[in-house]
């Protein structure tokens, strides 16, 4: 849910930001800084206007708050267009498909349900919150992880009607369990795919075979739900859409949020060792930073490559830290118990926390709100998955400090020798490969324990089916029977 919009940052913020980068110049750490400037916002009308009850729900009470994206996804969604809105951090990305799923949840006819797929916990919790409190009128919203007790499970599929989840979970406990969700995929109108990002490579291909399976469920219950794709800004994002679903999808990239004025320094820790290029670590040097900032009064996220490196520079950052402030500063990274990271969550979400030290569990999508400034450590290896962490920082249109702290990798080394490619390389396109046996091969096995496959199965497997199961019959892992009179034989677990 996209708040609605504060007075402008104060030039009291921006010249504080300057004051530390200036003291980072001086000693030779910084070796370049990029100001970029604030932008303002652009809205724009949908062409059929929304029921009372869910535009007053809206940001600033009404639709003429939509941003131009936003308006342009919803119109689309309305019409049945699968989508991917791929705009910048903080553009509201979250509303594109908040708006379309009440309306289908609110229709008096024939009401709708909604499943909303993101990578990790931390933001479907997050995802539902928001959901949950905007208001909307009929909107159940819950959360169906693998943190849900078995009483939970069963209270979500008998009342939610919008369902946050994991692929993980959608893999393992709604597919395989079809016939106890038959109320969600019966009348499922949307799907959100979140982090479209993050869905490349091995864990992309799961994905994309994941959804044919879903397509393939929901057409068993008579429905055919539109998907939506959310997306920080990356390359190609339709075509890496289309991969993953197997359908024609829209791309919208022109964001038309405002923007708060930004400052990105690129750090390089000082050399300790010049014949042998040893430089002091990294952790050190990102800890300092997110102490100075924390110790100014600035809520700061920092962002380590590693779990270990989190726990590190969260303690060393608290060491660096007046005794009455050390509280103020946590670690967040996967292999918490449940407890403890709701705990976290609800500190970070409700602004208890002045600094926070986390993987990048907490860079996908999370509205931490009034976020100051972030530090990376390390360059997080694609372009995409910089500006995302950098976006965490400068929502509300608040002036935000962002520094990345090299480490002595030589990808690092050569950004920070070439500063201009950080800020003019485009994002780098995602890719899946749907042919990869390792992957295809299992996934087919599921879907035919889901339902029989067949012939006509070719459209969700094109080019891929026929060889797909001719290998699993060789391994004895399906079994082909005669199906019914007159109709193409059939492929069981």
């Amino acid at each position: 849910m996209t708040p609605a919009s504060p007075p402008g940052p104060s030039r009291i913020d921006v010249a504080a930001f300057e004051e530390l980068v200036a003291d980072l110049v001086a000693d030779g750490r910084v070796v370049h800084v990029q100001r970029i400037p604030a932008r303002p916002a652009r809205h724009a009308p949908l062409a059929v206007p929304l029921p009372p009850d869910i535009d007053r729900c809206l940001p600033g009470g009404s639709a003429e708050s939509l941003w131009s994206h936003q308006a342009q996804a919803i119109d689309r969604l309305r019409r049945g267009e699968h989508v991917v809105v791929a705009t910048g951090t903080a553009s509201g990305k979250s509303l594109c498909y908040q708006v379309p799923i009440a309306e289908a949840v609110a229709d008096r006819i024939r009401p709708g349900t909604a499943l909303v797929l993101g990578p990790t916990k931390a933001l479907a919790q997050d995802q539902t919150r928001a959901f949950t409190e905007a208001g909307f009128p009929g909107v159940v919203a819950a959360t169906y992880d693998g943190d849900c007790s078995t009483a939970e499970r069963t209270w979500v599929r008998e009342h939610a009607n919008v369902v946050f989840t994991n692929p993980e979970m959608l893999h393992a406990g709604l597919l395989p369990n079809h016939r106890r969700w038959a109320r969600l995929f019966m009348r499922l109108r949307y799907v959100v795919v979140d982090e479209l990002h993050v869905l490349r490579g091995v864990f992309g291909t799961h994905v994309a075979h994941l959804l044919r399976r879903l397509r393939r469920i929901c057409d068993i219950y008579g429905s055919s739900p539109t998907f939506v794709f959310s997306s920080a800004t990356i390359g190609a994002p339709g075509r890496l859409a289309s991969d993953l679903c197997g359908l024609p999808v829209t791309e919208i990239v022109d964001d038309g949020s405002p923007r708060g004025e930004r400052v990105v320094a690129l750090l390089n820790p000082p050399l300790l060792d010049e014949d042998d290029g040893i430089r002091t670590s990294a952790n050190s040097e990102t800890a300092s930073v997110t102490a100075r900032l924390v110790g100014a009064g600035h809520r700061t996220i920092a962002f380590c490559r590693s779990r270990k490196g989190t726990e590190l520079v969260a303690a060393d950052v608290r060491r660096r830290l007046p005794p009455d402030e050390q509280d103020l500063v946590r670690p967040y990274r996967a292999g918490y118990l449940a407890a403890e990271r709701r705990e976290i969550e609800a500190e970070l979400f409700g602004g208890h926390l002045r600094g926070v030290v986390a993987t990048s569990a907490l860079e996908l999508g999370v509205d931490i709100g009034g976020l100051d400034a972030c530090v990376l450590n390390g360059f997080p290896g694609t372009i995409a998955s910089f500006w995302q962490q950098v976006g965490r920082a400068g929502r509300d249109q608040r002036a935000s400090l962002a520094v990345l702290v090299a480490g002595d990798d030589q990808l690092d080394q050569w950004l920070l020798a070439h500063p201009l490619e950080v800020f003019t390389r485009p994002p780098e396109p995602a890719v899946v490969n749907l042919a990869n046996p390792f992957i295809l091969h299992p996934h087919l096995a599921c879907a035919a324990f889901e339902r029989p496959l067949s012939h006509g199965d070719e459209r969700y497997w094109p080019d891929l089916l026929d060889d797909g199961v001719r290998h699993l019959v060789q391994d004895d892992l399906l079994q082909v029977r005669a199906g019914p009179r007159n109709s193409s034989p059939r492929a069981v677990w």
